[in-house]
């Protein structure tokens, strides 16, 4: 189920009647983590900045038309993922995900631990093992464990069953475990350092 929120839907409702800093606010909120999500399907940085600015422009223009919406996170990751979609087709190009720079810019805890070259050596693995990840799968995980989307949302945004989420996260979460013995590496020397 879709996550309701009181404030998306008043802030919302705000910039749907020309509230222009509702509007700048709901930008202010998102751009960053739609920048990282779509880095991933958009080899070119500047294309990214260019769809997000395009879907900005035309909530702008298309406001007062647009329906309710108590959840705007979902909504504009949804418009996003099938903007990217149109530019993907256009173009015919497909991006290499880079992860690394993915955890690197959202401040992931993994690069906040390592200043020894041993940690930071294991963070490169962690690193390799979740770029091997098909692209769907780190999508999904993307999704799910660092833009916290429920498996429906998830679905909605993917253009897939509900059921394809779970298998896909069930999935990738199977390769992680092989790798187990890392993460549990990772993990123990990031605990190691937030307790000292």
């Amino acid at each position: 189920m879709i996550q309701n929120s009181p404030h998306d839907t008043a802030i919302w409702n705000a910039f749907r009647l020309g509230d222009k800093s509702a509007y700048a606010e709901i930008y202010e909120l998102y751009f960053d983590s739609l920048y990282s999500y779509g880095k991933k399907f958009v080899a070119d940085q500047t294309q990214v900045e260019d769809a997000i600015q395009d879907l900005f422009i035309r909530l702008w223009r298309n406001r007062e038309g647009l329906a309710s919406v108590n959840n705007i996170k979902f909504y504009l990751f949804l418009s996003l993922r099938r903007d990217i979609r149109r530019i993907n087709e256009k173009e015919k190009a497909v991006e290499k995900v880079d992860f690394e720079s993915f955890l690197i810019t959202q401040n992931h805890p993994a690069y906040e631990y390592s200043p020894d070259d041993t940690e930071r050596e294991l963070t490169l693995k962690l690193v390799t093992i979740l770029k091997s990840l098909p692209k769907r799968q780190l999508e999904a995980i993307t999704l799910r464990y660092y833009e916290n989307f429920s498996i429906a949302e998830i679905a909605s945004i993917m253009d897939v069953s509900e059921k394809t989420v779970r298998n896909t996260l069930h999935n990738s979460l199977t390769l992680l475990r092989k790798n187990s013995n890392l993460l549990y590496s990772l993990i123990k020397l990031a605990l190691i350092y937030l307790l000292q």
